[in-house]
């Protein structure tokens, strides 16, 4: 039983290194961004989340960055056939939500994507389903399945290691890693030579790896640009989440930028 704590903890903590996008790829940001729809978010706890906040900064720039950098390093035919491979796997999620949030459709073209990239597509390290024309992909998780639902974001939290995020968001991470994520049952409970804990947690790493690889220079940016960075990320993230919910196309949050001159303080 404390075995499989720890390892849903550690599973927790490696899942949640993409949480600051809740995305696949690279952070957007759009200029006057609008606050209407996050403000309704409070900071119930501000002081215990600045506090770690500054913690998990402070993990990141001895940990996270620094492996961050060296996977940079790697051949691009490596870093693409990683990332296809990881979004391939990211449709396991997206399909039950897919229908629980009743588009049907979309669960099936998700489905026939999972089916092309994992056989065509070698395990899914080529995007053949991107090359046949399938619609845009776009991820889908439990925190938002239950934001379409009408269950309210809850007051604004960061979770040590784990970073931004909301009650309701924090239920959905949990829903994926007990029970609700396929890749985890068969890894888990599945009993076979070919899915095991191992392949499980790597596969969860390369994702939180790549994404950081991907927004280096995107934080480190907003960090420079931001007169109370803290503020900033959690309006950031506050946003995604909602463009993510009302399944807004622009979201998909960018910070990069050309010039400096382009950059708008994100205001509480």
């Amino acid at each position: 039983m404390f075995r499989k704590l720890v390892f849903i903890l550690l599973s927790l903590i490696i899942l949640s290194l993409n949480a600051n996008a809740g995305s696949d790829g690279e952070l957007v940001l759009k200029k006057n961004l609008n606050q209407k729809n996050v403000d309704k978010t409070k900071d119930c706890f501000e002081k215990i989340n600045r506090a770690t906040f500054a913690f998990n900064q402070g993990l990141d720039k001895a940990i996270i960055k620094p492996i961050a950098k060296g996977y940079r390093n790697l051949p691009d035919p490596i870093q693409k056939g990683t990332s296809n491979a990881v979004k391939n796997l990211t449709n396991l999620i997206t399909i039950p939500n897919n229908i629980l949030q009743g588009d049907i459709k979309l669960a099936f073209i998700n489905t026939g994507r999972l089916v092309v990239n994992s056989t065509v597509g070698l395990l899914g390290t080529i995007d053949v389903a991107n090359k046949m024309g399938f619609p845009k992909y776009e991820r889908e998780d439990y925190g938002q399945t239950l934001g379409a639902w009408g269950f309210g974001p809850g007051c604004y939290i960061v979770l040590p290691v784990l970073g931004p995020s909301t009650i309701r968001d924090t239920a959905g991470s949990f829903a994926n890693v007990l029970g609700g994520d396929p890749w985890y049952n068969a890894s888990i409970h599945g009993n076979n030579q070919y899915l095991n804990e191992s392949l499980f947690i790597t596969s969860k790493a390369l994702s939180g790896i790549n994404f950081r690889s991907d927004n280096i220079e995107s934080f480190d940016n907003l960090e420079k640009n931001s007169l109370d960075f803290y503020a900033s990320v959690r309006s950031l993230y506050l946003q995604d989440r909602e463009n993510k919910i009302k399944n807004n196309k622009r979201g998909n949050i960018d910070i990069l930028y050309k010039d400096e001159q382009d950059w708008e303080e994100i205001n509480n």
